[in-house]
């Protein structure tokens, strides 16, 4: 067992599977996405999800100012695409231009070619520590065209493959 501090916990996070999505968001306070790894189911009733976003993150204040955001779910092989919408360096146009894009309902950008695609609109944030804890609520879901899903897991990429399809 050992103490619990900020190393300790991102070390024993880092065997945490989870799907890969970038969120995006556009309107007012403009066009911005980012990688993302902290989305979960809330309930389904109403259709809500949460998605967890560092304060100090670019895209915080547009998906905040905006109300609305897309969680585009990663298939298996667009690992380019989350490396690029998780790069610092990279501009939000040269992030946009990585993919095809178009809207659902609330006009936030849906990618072309995700596994799935949940339009939400915030229904509320909670601040934690670096972070806030943005709930939506899904006004619109997108299903791709079958594919082989991404996870990150051991901070490394790996395809999750589809089931085969029930008789």
């Amino acid at each position: 067992m050992s103490v619990v501090n900020r190393q300790t916990y991102r070390e024993a996070m880092a065997r945490f599977g989870a799907a890969v999505s970038v969120v995006t968001t556009d309107g007012t306070g403009g066009r911005f996405g980012f990688t993302a790894s902290a989305v979960t189911s809330v309930t389904d009733d109403p259709p809500t999800l949460l998605v967890c976003v560092n304060r100090r993150n670019d895209s915080h204040p547009a998906l905040i100012a905006n109300g609305v955001f897309c969680v585009n779910t990663l298939a298996a092989g667009q690992e380019e695409l989350s490396n690029t919408f998780g790069g610092a360096a990279e501009a939000q146009d040269a992030r946009f231009a990585a993919g095809a894009w178009h809207t659902l309902r609330t006009g936030a950008p849906a990618l072309a070619g995700a596994v799935v695609a949940f339009d939400c609109r915030v229904v509320q944030v909670t601040e934690i520590g670096t972070h806030s804890v943005v709930f939506g609520e899904v006004v619109a879901i997108e299903h791709g065209a079958e594919h082989d899903g991404l996870v990150y897991f051991g901070r490394a990429y790996h395809p999750v493959r589809r089931p085969r399809a029930l008789p």
